[in-house]
């Protein structure tokens, strides 16, 4: 492994079946595909959509980390809304609320949806000359199954979508899919699908590579061996990188954070929450929410000091289903009520919803593919001296853009 880079890789893949009943209803025809917006208009739509894909991430992730069990969680939401956000445009009737009412899309229509993805993945790209951010979709189709051209011709467009046909009945179409996942994960994720069943006709996926170096490089000759604790009883030794620097930092009385910045612009930066050491991040979960958040973000301030963090990776994976049922999605998992109507005239439902993450974090750079409000404010904080923020416990870690707002990766870290 090259540790002077750092991997963050995510893909995401739903598959759908035929149901076994038949639908009587017809699909409805989708929206224009053209949308001709003011940019002040434009800007009001991204701003709307970063705000439902953010409200949509910490819902996610609450669930998520409720079942967590002190053990390491990283997922990329942005990888899942798209995933889902694509698969919405061939939703219809109670499916299509459910899902509006999941990712927090109340008040869009599916053309503003499809188009601020759009920018908005054009704006992500971009955002770094020494950032690499990669976005990339696909459909796998079954070559004797009939497919709504309004659906697959509104991915290609606005998701910048592959379509393809396969024999799924033949081997090597099971090779073909994974190929193309390790391709667009550079080689950090190899395998997304295991088979394919013969009631499989559709492969939705969707992957993201993130490669960043850190515009204030750690100094390997500072890495030393040092002591994390796990838990209250329970130590490992890892690699404890430092660097002093201005950064932008907080401090309260149930947190230190501070954001490491990537690359030459500063637009993408690692976000990490390290909870005070009366606290843990069990206690922490119950104020992280899109409000908190938000309000968070308007409260850092410049410092110089010193930071201290383990140099590790990790690898993850989670079949979303159960999750996606408690944020109110579940009907898309039912044979007998899902209505995909603009997908197939032939019924269909989701059979699953897969989601693998790696990361790796050195000394260069990164490489990878509560609902209870409790009231917090900031205390005040000396800014005259320096901080120092050593992360040798259990934290959690957002990679956000500044410019759109957008929750790349998140994760909580109990074990690095």
């Amino acid at each position: 492994m090259n540790w002077k880079i750092w991997f963050f890789l995510t893909a995401l893949i739903l598959s759908l079946n035929p149901q076994s009943f038949s639908l009587l209803a017809k699909a409805e025809s989708l929206p224009p595909h053209h949308l001709s917006i003011t940019q002040n208009e434009a800007m009001n739509l991204e701003k709307r959509l970063t705000e439902a894909h953010t409200k949509f991430a910490f819902n996610l992730f609450a669930e998520i980390f409720s079942q967590a069990k002190n053990d390491n969680v990283f997922v990329s939401p942005s990888s899942i809304s798209i995933a889902l956000s694509m698969l919405y445009n061939g939703a219809n009737s109670t499916t299509q609320e459910a899902m509006v009412n999941s990712l927090q899309l109340e008040g869009m229509s599916l053309t503003e949806i499809n188009r601020t993805n759009q920018l908005l993945r054009e704006n992500l790209i971009n955002a770094d000359p020494k950032v690499q951010l990669a976005i990339a979709n696909s459909l796998w189709m079954r070559q004797d199954f009939s497919f709504q051209s309004g659906f697959i011709d509104s991915n290609k467009q606005f998701y910048q979508a592959e379509t393809k046909t396969l024999d799924f009945a033949n081997t090597q179409s099971l090779n073909i899919i994974n190929n193309w996942v390790k391709e667009n994960t550079k080689g950090k994720i190899d395998t997304i699908i295991e088979e394919i069943s013969p009631q499989d006709v559709m492969f939705l996926i969707n992957a993201i590579y993130f490669k960043g170096e850190w515009t204030y490089q750690f100094d390997k000759n500072k890495t030393k061996e040092k002591q994390f604790s796990l838990n209250e009883n329970q130590t490992k030794t890892v690699n404890m990188m430092s660097h002093f620097g201005r950064y932008k930092y907080l401090e309260n009385e149930q947190f230190k954070a501070v954001n490491l910045p990537y690359g030459e612009e500063k637009r993408l930066g690692m976000y990490i929450f390290l909870p005070k050491k009366y606290s843990d991040l069990e206690t922490f979960s119950q104020v992280l929410n899109a409000e908190n958040w938000q309000n968070w973000m308007t409260e850092f301030n410049y410092q110089e000091g010193t930071v201290e963090m383990p140099r590790f990776q990790l690898e993850y994976e989670l079949e979303l289903r159960q999750i996606l049922n408690k944020l109110g999605m579940g009907i898309i998992f039912d044979p007998q009520k899902a209505d995909f109507s603009k997908i197939s005239q032939n019924p269909v439902f989701v059979s699953g919803v897969k989601h693998k993450t790696f990361l790796e974090v050195n000394e260069k750079g990164t490489e990878a593919a509560a609902v209870t409000s409790i009231g917090m404010r900031t205390t005040s904080v000396n800014l005259d001296q320096p901080f120092r923020m050593k992360i040798d416990r259990p934290f959690f870690c957002v990679i956000k853009d500044e410019k759109t707002g957008s929750i790349l990766f998140m994760g909580a870290i109990f074990n690095p």
